[in-house]
């Protein structure tokens, strides 16, 4: 058996940065239940990634700060940081010119295609001969048919996008915007394609998903969809062309005839890789463990699966308690069914070292009832059944306390009395302390 010590040197400390981002949460994910992992995330500033990474390192210099790179560098020796995972094009072109610099392994490709990657004038100029590329204009003269699509040449997500439908409508933006590209516009599906080439530059993965709905340039819902000759050619001539370590991905989007064009590539983790990973593709593990030399195996499931998301809430609550008291009918056992939700959180409050009281007046054998929905007794720290007129307010300790309970009378009877915190089953979310 290994020492404590021995286990500690097999880990592998890995940071997110910046950690706020969508993709941030899919890498921290990926990683965080992987026994020889252990995840950081890092910021310039307070952002979601606060709520979500245990491990979270706050008061980062912006990249254009002077101290940046001692700065970075004292918190990558700090904490052994084995590998850097950068999550925006920017951050990876700056490790990518400072690589000799930044005492860590980063995620991304070698300094031409990180270029590449983040200037989509450079992008659209390597494969412009080829019949996936989209169409450019230099000047308004050389467009015989409307609309057309402007874009920043280091723009992401959408943002700085326009749809010029006339001459005029083109000319106005582009006295605003005078170093957009303008490119034929494509009205057709668009799909992202998630990628992972190995340190030998073998492309190991090629995985399409369309972009079923965008919201804030995020595929909020995504299906796997079958890898077509088109999309595999395309996917090679990049990797033919470019030099990546690990996970990418491009985006593609039919013309008005249904030929795939280019949008854009990037060397770093997207956000709704999670689709594949669902599938069993890790691309973030899949990479950690290329950047340290191990060869690794591809095992995808093959079904249809589907992905749609929405805004997620994480909270902080200013009250510190010690005991949870909580009721049982309609609470944890709702509709005859035990609610997975609040035993997530009653797990989670136990792994917080919160002591766990069921409160509770259920009619019947509580014993059998517990043993019938598969509950152990031993997941509360005491049981208190209740006769039918006693009051529960009676059992609750006044101080360092919170209440779970259903019934909207119960709950105002102990705020009143006991002048604790009352939680109903729906506000238990708050609870939850979702850092790993």
């Amino acid at each position: 058996m290994k020492s404590q010590s021995d286990r500690e040197s097999d880990i592998i400390n890995v940071l997110v940065f910046p950690c706020g981002s969508e993709n941030a949460m899919e890498i921290h994910t990926a990683l965080k239940s992987c026994v020889n992992i252990r995840v950081f995330g890092a910021s310039g500033k307070e952002d979601h990634g606060a709520f979500v990474f245990h491990n979270y390192l706050s008061g980062i210099p912006y990249i254009q700060d002077s101290g940046f790179i001692d700065h970075f560098n004292a918190v990558l020796s700090k904490n052994s940081i084995d590998i850097v995972f950068p999550t925006h094009d920017t951050v990876a072109l700056f490790f990518a010119e400072n690589r000799s610099e930044i005492n860590a392994k980063i995620v991304m490709g070698d300094l031409y295609t990180c270029r590449v990657c983040r200037d989509k004038g450079l992008l659209q100029e390597l494969f412009a001969e080829h019949d996936f590329c989209t169409s450019a204009f230099v000047s308004a003269d050389q467009i015989n048919g409307y609309p057309v699509f402007l874009k920043p040449r280091d723009g992401q997500g959408g943002k700085g996008t326009f749809v010029a439908k006339n001459k005029k409508e083109l000319l106005q933006f582009l006295e605003g915007n005078p170093n957009h590209l303008i490119l034929e516009y494509l009205p057709g599906e668009e799909y992202t394609v998630d990628c992972f080439t190995d340190r030998h530059g073998v492309l190991r993965f090629v995985g399409p998903r369309i972009r079923a709905r965008v919201w804030a340039g995020i595929s909020v819902n995504s299906k796997k969809v079958a890898l077509s000759w088109e999309i595999e050619n395309i996917a090679q001539k990049i990797n033919k062309n470019l030099s990546f370590r690990g996970l990418w991905f491009f985006q593609v989007k039919k013309d008005k005839k249904g030929v795939l064009k280019l949008l854009e590539v990037s060397t770093r983790t997207g956000g709704t890789m999670n689709l594949y990973r669902n599938l069993g593709v890790n691309f973030p593990l899949l990479t950690v463990y290329d950047l340290i030399g191990r060869d690794v195996e591809i095992l995808p499931n093959d079904f249809e699966i589907e992905v749609d998301r929405a805004l997620f809430n994480r909270y902080r609550i200013g009250y510190e308690y010690n005991i949870v008291y909580i009721d049982f009918d309609d609470t944890i056992v709702v509709n005859g069914h035990v609610n997975p939700f609040m035993m997530m959180c009653l797990y989670s409050l136990i792994n917080k070292g919160k002591k766990i009281v069921l409160l509770t007046r259920h009619e019947g054998n509580l014993p059998n009832t517990l043993s019938e929905h598969r509950i152990s007794p031993t997941l509360f720290d005491q049981i208190i059944h209740l006769k039918s007129h006693e009051k529960k307010s009676s059992y609750v300790t006044k101080s360092k306390s919170i209440f779970i309970d259903n019934a909207f009378s119960e709950r105002k009877e102990v705020m009143e009395i006991c002048r604790i915190p009352v939680f109903d089953v729906d506000a238990v979310q708050s609870l939850l302390d979702w850092r790993e």
